[in-house]
């Protein structure tokens, strides 16, 4: 008896349509189209995790500068002078606090300029 394999790449299609639902035109109906989109949507997802952490850690520095700088300290002073007193906080918290918490924020910036200084 000969075996017809209709059922797996049926499976194999329906997988790869089901990942392509959304795109526009025939790139979520066409086989073929709906491969290469789905291929490079793929290979998008994957830098662009990596570039999202780059993305955050650059915001977080912009505000710790403006933070910073309302407290009369650059970023580079401000990271220096933290680093001496050993506060031991990363730039998502600084970030964080500099925008819910200024007063805090100005507590921390006046140990460190204490250090600079």
């Amino acid at each position: 008896m000969r075996v017809k394999r209709g059922f797996k790449s049926r499976r194999r299609h329906k997988k790869l349509l089901k990942l392509a639902k959304g795109f526009r035109g025939g790139r979520g109906r066409v086989l073929r189209a709906a491969a290469d989109a789905v291929d490079k949507a793929l290979m998008y997802a994957y830098r662009d995790r990596k570039t999202r952490k780059r993305e955050y850690r650059k915001l977080w520095i912009v505000r710790i500068n403006a933070a910073a700088r309302m407290n009369s300290l650059s970023y580079s002073q401000f990271t220096y002078g933290i680093k001496k007193a050993s506060i031991q906080l990363d730039r998502k918290v600084l970030a964080d606090l500099a925008i819910s918490d200024p007063l805090v924020f100005s507590e921390i910036a006046a140990k460190a300029k204490a250090q600079v200084a």
